[in-house]
């Protein structure tokens, strides 16, 4: 058979369209495809069943399904169910059964004057729920202190079940902490970790006895950090969304690791998840000092603060971009009273520094120890002055202001 040889230079087009196409495939498929990727290692292991090919595989957070368990695994002998006894006597007057609460007290004003409706005091005995942290093999517990404050009966149960009779050993209202210990050895203290190293959105957990319920776990993350709540106690916290309830104080924080970043202390019962735990490194620089029994000094200036806001400056005649702090208050008999500080003054400076935030105040105070005597600078009534304040000892006493 003849063939053209028109027919033989399109079929020699076609096929060298051909190789150039999977020429540029190959070309592109080989750039494209991960060279020097490791294979997952793989090995044979000789069973019932003949040999089993097993793939090792990296675990992560979200790939190992037991990290959790194992954490609290770890950390359970280091938790302890805490039950306290508390005896109070109270004044029987019939109208307090209807006005027991504060609120009808104060604006109703049902109050207990002269011996009317009074009848002599009775007994009367409340059991209450907490939690603890071991901090050392021969029996010390680290919990909060109002969960033992008023306590005239502490009982310790350990994970094993075993229950002890606990010793009231140290307290400091000022940081909502105290020490109690129990007669044992040989105990699982918790690995203490640097709660300065914790960032908001890393992981928390959160283990205690919340309503009685030993040992319960609850996982969420690390809210915020450094957050003032004024109504618990005068420390910065650690905010978290790890459900804490009532019996969890005194149980510990934990990060992804397994170590203590903060003992859990209270909750904002309006709200859900937000739940507060005193920063670990609060409790490391004064737990030898409570396990020792002795007072712990804070130092204290005695005045409650605000930002210079326009309303405040409003308020005192001055201009809205005035640097300092107003002092709202000032606590009879502090250090403030005493050394001549008065309501609606702005302080300025402390030792030269300038401050312009209430919380650097703070801070500045708390850096300092007591009995240190301070410059202070303030404006009041469009003048500077200048006073020099000995700072006191935080007491653990309700003060007016």
């Amino acid at each position: 058979m003849n063939i053209s040889s028109d027919f033989k230079r399109e079929l020699l087009k076609n096929l060298g369209i051909i190789f150039i196409c999977v020429a540029c495939s190959t070309a592109i498929s080989f750039f494209m495809i991960p060279q020097n990727q490791p294979a997952p290692a793989v090995s044979t292991e000789k069973g019932d069943c003949g040999e089993k090919i097993q793939t090792k595989v990296q675990k992560n957070f979200f790939s190992d399904t037991d990290i959790i368990a194992d954490i609290v695994e770890e950390i359970s002998p280091s938790v302890v169910h805490i039950t306290t006894k508390v005896e109070e006597k109270t004044v029987q007057n019939p109208r307090q059964f209807f006005f027991e609460d504060e609120f009808f007290r104060h604006f109703f004003g049902f109050e207990q004057r002269g011996n009317n409706f009074q009848k002599p005091p009775i007994g009367r005995k409340s059991v209450g729920t907490g939690s603890g942290t071991i901090i050392s093999e021969d029996g010390y517990i680290l919990t909060n202190y109002h969960v033992v404050q008023n306590a005239s009966e502490i009982t310790v149960k350990t994970k094993d079940n075993k229950e002890y009779k606990a010793k009231l050993v140290g307290k400091d209202r000022y940081s909502d902490l105290a020490v109690i210990k129990i007669k044992e050895k040989g105990l699982t203290p918790a690995k203490l970790s640097d709660s300065s190293k914790i960032r908001p959105g890393q992981w928390a957990i959160a283990v205690g006895s919340p309503h009685g319920l030993d040992h319960t776990v609850t996982l969420g993350i690390i809210s915020a950090v450094r957050r003032d709540v004024p109504q618990l106690s005068n420390v910065s916290f650690i905010q978290t969304d790890a459900a804490i309830n009532p019996g969890n104080s005194g149980g510990p924080l934990l990060n992804i690791h397994g170590e203590v970043v903060g003992i859990n202390t209270a909750i904002i019962g309006s709200a859900q998840n937000i739940g507060f735990a005193i920063p670990v490194n609060t409790a490391k620089k004064i737990v030898e000092q409570l396990k020792s029994g002795e007072p712990i000094g804070h130092p204290w200036l005695g005045v409650a603060m605000s930002p210079v806001t326009e309303e405040l400056a409003k308020a005192l005649g001055i201009p809205s971009d005035t640097e300092g702090v107003v002092l709202s208050r000032v606590m009879r008999g502090s250090p403030a009273d005493v050394h001549g500080l008065q309501p609606g003054d702005v302080l300025q400076r402390i030792d030269g520094k300038k401050f312009n935030d209430p919380k650097a105040v703070q801070e500045e105070i708390k850096s300092r120890k007591v009995g240190d005597t301070i410059n202070v600078q303030v404006l009041r009534d469009g003048k500077v002055i200048g006073k020099e304040v000995k700072l006191g000892n935080w007491e653990e006493t309700d003060t007016d202001y």
